[in-house]
Parts: C-alpha cells; sequence; structure tokens
C-alpha cells in the first residue's frame, strides 16, 4: 500500500479529506460503511476496476475503518493519500 503526503507533519487527530484508490469496483451505494465518501468506479477493460474514494474523515481513527472495511471487502488499497487537513486553531 503506497501513503503519499504532501504536508510535512500529519496530525493524528482531527479531520481531514483523504484520497483512497482500491482495486475493485464499489457501489456508490456503500457510502455510508465507508465514512460516507463519495465513491466512483472506473472500469479499465479485460482488468479489474479501480474505486476512487474522497471524503473528509474525522480522525485517522475513522481512516482506518474505512481501510478496514475495504480490507474485509477483499479489496486491495493501492493508495492513500491526504488532501487537506483543517489547521489548528
Amino acid at each position: 500500500m503506497a501513503v503519499r503526503n504532501h504536508k510535512d507533519h500529519v496530525k493524528f487527530e482531527g479531520p481531514a479529506t483523504y484520497l483512497i484508490v482500491a482495486r475493485g469496483g464499489l457501489d456508490q451505494r456503500l457510502s455510508d460503511r465507508l465514512g460516507g465518501m463519495r465513491i466512483t468506479s472506473k472500469d479499465r477493460g479485460g482488468e479489474k476496476p479501480v474505486a476512487t474514494l474522497v471524503g473528509r474523515l474525522l480522525d485517522q481513527a475513522q481512516l482506518c475503518g474505512v481501510l478496514n472495511a475495504l480490507y474485509e471487502m477483499h479489496l486491495p488499497i493501492l493508495s492513500v493519500e491526504i488532501l487537506d487537513e483543517e489547521e489548528e486553531k
């Protein structure tokens, strides 16, 4: 699993927007099970489809829950990227 981050420091707690890519098709109806993330699946011809999930999660504990749900669905996780992070007040 590739973990990419364009930030120098990522907080463990607090909300952030994530982009997760997994191999396999996912239906948007699974969004509630996956933290309310927006799901798109792209067919790749003869290869397995790729699902992209984008959404704001409350903290890394919720991120772990989404990743565990994908694992339980037997979908290999290709990448996880933090898109933005709420700034400290």
